[in-house]
């Protein structure tokens, strides 16, 4: 993609906490800064990527063309990188995959997108897999209640991208979609983990008032808790029916956004008071 463009996404991605239009618009996206192998000049590039646990998978496809994309050869040279995913900003170390463990991921890949496949046909280079593992992702900058709005958020949009993958995906379930499911269900327990042993304590030393209000927030994150173990467990089976699966997650994005939405409104004031 020409520069120009480039610059577009990546002003428009950061201006709106990771959303973008245009050909990216509900996609997965991240902006990748590298250091340049020639020039060691920095070099931030807007790529899709695909979820897998802690880490993130991004494809050196460049649509096909006979060589690498830039950023693969930045970070061949140094595989020390920077992330940016709409919320955190974080390093992290990029690791290009090989052998059986490439193989199966493009083919994961292919199964959820058969343009990959596509790409591969045009070029007679191997498509290379690269992942991406965080070396640190500490809370956003500014105020502490902004910046859980914007952790909501970054959930919000992925619990919609995940019912609509459940609705296209047809009378099975693929690969890639178990793993986004199950991605998701960590992060919203690291969430609550971090909740349960953080801010919620930390406000209720200086709030005591609000005590009902981090009771309730406790019972709620048990509450997702039993739900998440619940998709979890259902993911874990073979043959998994799409449907059962859509009505599982619409019960946890129900129970999970009205609970995000009494945590914005009861705590997002006293946290951003607390530390501005």
């Amino acid at each position: 993609m020409p520069n120009d463009f480039n610059q577009q996404i990546i002003d428009e991605f950061r201006a709106n906490a990771g959303r973008v239009g245009g050909p990216f618009e509900g996609g997965r996206l991240l902006l990748l800064t590298t250091t340049g192998a020639r020039t060691g000049a920095r070099r931030t590039t807007p790529l899709g990527y695909l979820p897998d646990g802690e880490r993130m998978l991004i494809i050196a496809s460049a649509f096909g063309a006979p060589a690498h994309p830039a950023w693969y050869h930045n970070i061949v040279a140094e595989p020390s990188v920077t992330v940016e995913n709409g919320v955190f900003t974080f390093p992290a170390r990029a690791t290009v995959l090989e052998g059986a463990e490439r193989d199966r991921l493009f083919a994961r890949a292919v199964e959820a997108d058969p343009g990959w496949a596509d790409y591969q046909a045009r070029t007679n280079r191997i498509i290379p897999i690269v992942a991406l593992s965080p070396e640190d992702s500490g809370p956003p900058a500014g105020p502490l209640g902004d910046a859980l709005v914007a952790v909501h958020g970054a959930f919000r949009r992925e619990l919609a991208l995940i019912r609509k993958e459940i609705a296209e995906s047809g009378p099975g379930l693929g690969a890639q979609l178990r793993v986004n499911c199950l991605t998701l269900c960590q992060g919203v327990h690291h969430h609550h983990t971090i909740e349960d042993g953080g801010f919620l304590p930390y406000v209720e030393t200086r709030h005591p008032e609000l005590a009902p209000v981090i009771e309730r927030l406790r019972h709620e994150h048990k509450t997702v808790d039993r739900l998440l173990t619940g998709l979890q467990t259902l993911l874990s089976g073979e043959a998994t029916d799409p449907g059962v699966l859509m009505a599982e997650v619409e019960r946890l994005t129900a129970e999970l956004e009205a609970h995000l939405d009494y945590e914005e409104r009861e705590l997002v004031p006293i946290l951003n008071a607390l530390t501005t």
